[in-house]
């Protein structure tokens, strides 16, 4: 593998790449690395003649300093991860917020209804960071495919308008949540967590699992309610918010029968740390 730190350096090897027709499947990070990272890399690897993982702290994405100063780094112990699983072709990408941002950065995404809900409605400003980042990678990269995980759902449908908006001719690919053995979403923020709080955490999926058994005999209110106090009974956590939405828009549903496609999505605070997560529901019929 080889690492580049700078846009020229990956332009100049890309230029290589394109007069070869070497496709590119693109694996965009926050460093930190773990297994969810490295399935998505998996899977590019696979489907690509050649893989670009970036590692890139995104300032402008956070909405508090103290988180972003907070945000868990090791660029070593990433790239020795990665060397695991690239060939001598593939590259990383590791900027500088510089090489990022060489101006201040002031461009606006309407993002529409997607971006108003959930994490758009809790952390504002937060999606148009997330789009005018990915937007720079992927014209510095220029992937023929690039990989997102499922437990940032609603980040993959704001990338895709993106994309959309961008006229970007990418294709998103989406892929599954992987688990902790108690089923808590994979996340380099997990490492954040005490050891009581990351002891305590697998009640987030064992809540999001029992919606299922729940929409039997509950309306969509009553689940929402239910979610919260299992996990709120956690004195470690506190649940900023649980919803259930249409999977096409993201809009909250008000009964099971209102969408063909729903998920539950789920924002927890632990102290200073916050988590997401979420599951595809099949309602019983009411």
């Amino acid at each position: 593998m080889i690492v580049f730190n700078t846009i020229s350096e990956t332009h100049k090897y890309l230029a290589a790449l394109a007069y070869n027709n070497k496709s590119i499947g693109f694996v965009p990070t926050m460093g930190a690395l773990h297994s969810g990272h490295l399935s998505l890399v998996k899977q590019a690897r696979e489907e690509n003649d050649i893989v670009a993982v970036s590692i890139f702290v995104n300032p402008i994405q956070f909405n508090e300093a103290k988180d972003l100063k907070g945000y868990p780094r090791n660029t070593e112990k990433d790239l020795s991860l990665l060397e695991n699983l690239l060939s001598s072709e593939d590259f990383i990408f590791v900027p500088t917020v510089e090489e990022m941002y060489p101006k201040p950065v002031d461009k606006k995404y309407d993002f529409g209804a997607l971006g108003e809900v959930m994490e758009g409605s809790s952390r504002q400003g937060h999606f148009n960071g997330v789009g005018i980042v990915v937007n720079r990678l992927f014209r510095i990269i220029q992937p023929d495919r690039a990989y997102f995980g499922e437990k940032d759902f609603q980040q993959i449908a704001i990338i895709r308008k993106m994309v959309e908006l961008e006229n970007l001719q990418i294709h998103i690919i989406s892929c599954p949540i992987i688990r902790e053995k108690d089923g808590l979403a994979m996340s380099s923020r997990n490492q954040l967590l005490s050891s009581s709080q990351r002891k305590n955490a697998g009640i987030l999926f064992k809540s999001l699992s029992d919606a299922q058994s729940l929409s039997a005999n509950h309306t969509v209110q009553e689940t929402c309610k239910i979610i919260s106090r299992m996990i709120n009974a956690e004195p470690e956590f506190d649940v900023e918010y649980v919803d259930f939405v249409n999977e096409a828009t993201l809009q909250s549903i008000n009964s099971w029968n209102e969408a063909d496609s729903i998920r539950c999505f789920l924002a927890v605070r632990a102290d200073k740390i916050r988590l997401i997560d979420n599951i595809k529901i099949y309602p019983f019929s009411q």
